[in-house]
């Protein structure tokens, strides 16, 4: 039996804009605002809707992908993992929990309704089809994770 276990999938909606920075080596990083709404019956039996906000960090690949093609309000699905932040401000230490996205799936269509650009790649229907590429339309950051890589390490 595992001794324990982190997995965190989230379905939402950007709350801003996607601003891409890169550390020192060269990788890409992106701290990323999630809404994920979550609708339920009250104890009177009344459809009430909460809204958590989610702090989510994408490294490498998935982080431009992420600039390339969402904004603020664009759906997207999130599987990654929980790290718990923690720093000292005026002599109070304070900590957040956040997500560190490791797969990305974009979710809907194109905004707008335009015609895709030819030179971008296709992205995969929810059926599960490949792209023209035959890839997956999901972004995995396995490989480009920083593994202990916190946000002290990042310069700004």
């Amino acid at each position: 039996m595992a001794s324990s276990f982190n997995r965190v999938i989230l379905l939402g909606n950007l709350t801003r804009d996607v601003e891409i920075r890169y550390i020192p080596s060269g990788m890409a990083v992106t701290d990323i605002g999630l809404a994920v709404n979550d609708r339920r019956k009250n104890q009177s039996g009344e459809w009430t809707e909460e809204t958590t906000f989610v702090d989510v960090t994408l490294w490498g690949r998935t982080a431009e992908v992420a600039g390339e093609y969402l904004s603020k309000g664009s759906p997207v699905l999130i599987e990654g993992r929980l790290k718990l932040e923690t720093w000292e401000t005026e002599g109070q230490k304070r900590s957040k929990l956040k997500v560190v996205g490791e797969r990305m799936q974009m979710v809907g269509g194109r905004s707008g309704g335009s015609v895709a650009d030819e030179s971008e790649p296709r992205r995969a229907s929810r059926s599960g089809e490949q792209n023209e590429y035959n890839q997956p339309a999901a972004v995995s950051a396995s490989e480009s994770t920083p593994g202990d890589q916190t946000s002290e390490d990042i310069p700004f």
